[in-house]
């Protein structure tokens, strides 16, 4: 149920103010109806009302829901972070902007995976329909990231059709296998698979049936991908 309040002031402006105070709200926040307009009474002096008006608050939308959140998780954590949200087709990508931002960052892009799941968690609470997706980036970390995991895979499978020897990744969430597996989709030696449960699924890279070589009788783990970013 919506938050509404009843103020009165001498001018509009004044029961707006009086409002927001007692609100303790932005304005852009706040949802506004006349109720009455202030009048002066006889001779200005008798019979003078008040302005009043119906202050209302807004429902917040699903992006802002998820900055609220998020403002609130960077101020436990003190940090000073600017949230700049861009609209795209894929989501609502919100760029944090700050300094020494690594620690949301975390290994592999993990901690920032995980706040990104509980912000999308916040915006879309209760929603059924019309959900949106929240995308979480740290000076282009994602973009940086999906680079270092091209290479990996367009190196790795060079090494496959030289070796003949099947390769298991790391663990990775089910994008960054996305990646991998779109990378290397149109290569005619070699195949892709995903192996294992979650959050532990892993990508395999071999020899496509028919390639020079089918030597798989041991399997070659590849060292964290963190060692592949620049």
């Amino acid at each position: 149920m919506a938050v509404e309040i009843e103020k009165t002031g001498k001018t509009i402006d004044d029961a707006k103010r009086a409002a927001l105070e007692e609100l303790q709200v932005a304005e852009n926040m706040v949802e506004f109806e006349v109720l009455e307009e202030p009048s002066k009474g006889f001779l200005g002096l008798i019979g003078n009302k008040p302005a009043r008006i119906l202050a209302r608050l807004r429902e917040l939308t699903p992006a802002e829901k998820a900055e609220e959140f998020l403002a609130s998780i960077f101020e436990a954590m003190k940090l000073e972070v600017r949230i700049d949200p861009m609209d795209t087709k894929d989501g609502v990508v919100m760029n944090l902007i700050g300094e020494n931002l690594g620690i949301l960052i975390g290994k592999h892009g993990q901690t920032l995976d995980s706040l990104q799941y509980l912000a999308n968690l916040a915006a879309n609470k209760g929603l059924v329909e019309d959900k949106v997706r929240i995308i979480l980036d740290i000076e282009n970390y994602r973009s940086r990231r999906e680079d270092t995991l091209r290479r990996l895979a367009m190196r790795l499978a060079d090494k496959v059709r030289r070796t003949g020897e099947r390769i298991v990744l790391e663990p990775m969430n089910r994008h960054e296998r996305k990646i991998i597996h779109m990378a290397l989709q149109n290569n005619y030696r070699i195949s892709t698979y995903s192996s294992g449960e979650e959050p532990y699924r892993k990508v395999v890279i071999e020899l496509k049936r028919g390639g020079r070589r089918e030597r798989r009788d041991r399997d070659f783990f590849f060292a964290p991908v963190e060692q592949e970013e620049d």
